[in-house]
């Protein structure tokens, strides 16, 4: 598989914003365009404002959503 189409996993669950963004910048800065970051979170104030400060940073959010408390976040660099 080429970098274009590898998907990162970076799971912050524990992790408080504004520290998840950070870890997820970090991450995504890492990487080469085309690839997607998935992120798992369980804190709703960052998966609130994550989406927003991605697509500040000019990355692309494929999606946004939640289940029982998890969040699941699809960033495109």
């Amino acid at each position: 598989m080429n970098a274009r189409g590898k998907i990162v996993r970076l799971d912050l669950r524990g992790v408080k914003c504004p520290l998840n963004w950070a870890r997820a910048k970090v991450r995504l800065e890492q990487m080469a365009p085309g690839q997607v970051l998935e992120l798992t979170l369980d804190d709703p104030r960052g998966a609130r404002d994550i989406p927003g400060a991605a697509e500040a940073e000019g990355y692309v959010v494929l999606e946004s959503s939640a289940r029982d408390g998890v969040f699941h976040l699809r960033v495109e660099k």
